[in-house]
């Protein structure tokens, strides 16, 4: 983890990651009632791929950042 954090353009990737990330972390911490902690953070982790997804095509359209794909 701490190696790919290290090689990651932060500058870049924190914003998205903060805004997808943060928002998933409300999203589960006010809905997400499992009573495990195990399906919990699959829960939130799904979430946070969700809605980094949504980021990601939102700052491509808006010309926030370039697409990756190839």
């Amino acid at each position: 983890m701490y190696e790919l954090m290290r090689y990651t353009l932060m500058h870049k990737l924190l914003p998205q990651q903060l805004l997808s990330g943060g928002t998933a972390f409300i999203v589960a911490n006010a809905f997400y009632q499992f009573h495990s902690f195990g399906l919990e953070c699959i829960a939130f982790l799904a979430t946070w791929y969700v809605f980094d997804f949504i980021v990601q095509k939102l700052f491509v359209a808006l010309g926030w950042i370039r697409s990756r794909s190839r």
